[in-house]
Parts: structure tokens; C-alpha cells; sequence
């Protein structure tokens, strides 16, 4: 046991001030810590940003274009991911439990292109607690016929996430009868965060993209659609990042590309460095032409 003379508290540092630091995540300074933990595993504390590497399509798509072997074209990629956005089959099938990247886990499921998309039920927590989630990421479809549901979707899965301490991602849906501008975009993103969503993702838009940010009180991240040219996935990277996004969440625009590899690096540069996207373009080249002479060499 200890004497007295070795438990006698000495050093109180009378006079100095507790230390209060805020959060820097918007929006997440009064989460627990347990949240805001996770949060800055996917948010990177020095740039405040994001590259999240999507690769959930195959829930409702199947093995699209890209995806028909995850283990050869996801694989080369997660290393340069600041997370993975994924089913819990293709986390358990293809990721190492040793890349240590944090998972946003796509946890909302029910419907696919073949029927009506978003008609969807969520999973048993416990599988995102098992899968050590650091986002849980549901759909929510305002304006659908599936409103009601997964709005209810949303705010159950935020009640069990907060039980847990693991943040929700409300991810806007965009189907064949609604519209992306930014009177949509701005009332679905900002009802993902009014009802509890700690993160939201939705899509870009050319015009008043800045008030569908400036009007959500948490981070939005921008989904990378459909495939576009590489110069002009990274045109649309620097003007969502430029106008308030806090990253980006792209599959088909990294997995799709020519060199996916030198792509998701070259997003990085646009999202954590600011680069601007004619010199992320060139950098875009650069690296696929170095990416191509160590393939010819060994």
C-alpha cells in the first residue's frame, strides 16, 4: 500500500484555467465522446474532410460494372481511403480486418433495381457493434412513396445508434420521379438532419449547392453519380469541397476510372489539399503513367 507521503497531491495548477476545446466537426460538439471518436476517424482532424471510397451498389445492382470482383478492384484502393462505405457481405468477404480503416456500413436494405427502390428495413444494431461501424449509413427517400418509412428508418437507427455511440448517415435518395436541384437536395438533407442524421450525403448541384450546405447544420458529403470524365469528376469534387462539402463519398467516378488507383489519389489532393482540379487532373495523368511503367516492370 502506498505511504502518505507518496498519495499527497502537490500540484493543482492553481490559477491556470481548465483547457475547453470544441469539436471540429460542425455540428458534432456536443456529441459523447464515443461519436465524436468515430467521427474523427473518418474526418481527418488537420483538413476537417473526407474521401470515402463507396462500394454498397452491388445491394441493389448486383455485380455492376467495376464490381465483379471486389477483391481485385476495391482492394488496391483501400489504402488510400479515408473510409469504406459498405454491405457487411463484401466488408466480411473482401476487406482485411487489418487495413484499419474506419467503416461506414450501409445498414438499410429491402429492394432492388429489378422492383421499387427504397422500399428498405434496417439491421439489428448489434451487427454494426459486431462490425465495429463507425458510421451507419441509411437511405431516406423524401419525396417518394417510401417517405414515411425511411424517414422512420432514419430515426429508429439514430435511437439505437446514440444508445451505442455510433453516428448515422442519412443518405438522400434521388429516384426516377424526384429532381437534383437545390430547393430538393437543401429539404432532403436539411429533414436527414433535423431528424437526428449526424452526417448526411446527397448529390451536387450546379446551382445553389452553397445554400443546400450552408442550410444543414451537419457535414455534407457529396455522392460521385454516375461515372463522368475523370477531368470532370474532379471539377465536381473542387466545387462541392469549394462551396462547403466536408468530402466526398465516390464508387463508380474511383472504381470506374481508367486508373482507379491514381484517381482516388488525385481526389484526395482536390479534398484534403485544395488542389485545384486542372492540377489534379495532370497529377491524375502523372500517376496512372507511373502506375502503368511499374506494371510493364513487373
Amino acid at each position: 500500500m502506498p505511504g502518505p507521503d507518496d498519495t499527497a497531491a502537490k500540484d493543482f495548477g492553481i490559477g491556470i484555467p481548465v483547457k475547453t476545446e470544441t469539436f471540429f466537426l460542425k455540428g458534432a460538439n456536443n456529441l459523447d465522446w464515443g461519436m465524436q471518436d468515430r467521427l474523427a476517424r473518418i474526418f481527418s482532424p488537420k483538413s476537417g474532410r473526407t474521401v470515402m471510397l463507396a462500394f454498397d451498389h452491388g445491394y441493389i445492382l448486383g455485380p455492376t460494372s467495376g464490381l465483379e470482383r471486389m477483391d481485385l478492384s476495391i482492394r488496391p484502393l483501400i489504402p488510400y481511403a479515408d473510409c469504406l462505405m459498405c454491405t457487411r457481405g463484401a466488408l466480411r468477404q473482401i476487406v482485411p480486418a487489418t487495413a484499419g480503416k474506419p467503416i461506414s456500413l450501409r445498414v438499410s436494405a429491402g429492394s432492388t433495381v429489378l422492383t421499387e427502390l427504397n422500399d428498405e428495413c434496417i439491421m439489428d444494431i448489434e451487427e454494426a457493434v459486431r462490425l465495429n461501424a463507425s458510421l451507419m449509413a441509411v437511405m431516406v427517400a423524401v419525396g417518394s412513396k417510401f417517405e414515411a418509412l425511411t424517414i422512420r428508418n432514419l430515426t429508429h437507427l439514430v435511437d439505437m445508434g446514440n444508445r451505442y455511440g455510433i453516428p448515422t448517415l442519412g443518405v438522400t435518395a434521388v429516384g426516377k420521379e424526384l429532381v437534383r436541384d437545390a430547393r430538393y437536395l437543401g429539404m432532403a438533407s436539411r429533414v436527414c438532419a433535423e431528424n437526428g442524421a449526424h452526417v448526411v450525403k446527397t448529390y451536387f448541384c450546379d446551382q445553389g449547392f452553397e445554400k443546400v450546405v450552408a442550410s444543414c447544420p451537419v457535414p455534407i458529403v457529396i455522392a460521385g453519380g454516375k461515372k463522368l470524365p475523370e477531368a470532370e469528376a474532379l471539377q465536381m469534387a473542387y466545387q462541392a469541397i469549394d462551396q462547403g462539402a466536408a468530402g466526398v463519398d465516390m464508387g463508380r467516378n474511383v472504381f470506374q476510372a481508367d486508373h482507379p488507383v491514381a484517381m482516388i489519389q488525385a481526389i484526395r489532393a482536390v479534398v484534403h489539399d485544395g488542389m485545384k482540379p486542372d492540377k489534379a487532373y495532370k497529377l491524375y495523368q502523372e500517376l496512372a503513367r507511373a502506375g502503368a511503367k511499374t506494371k510493364k516492370k513487373s
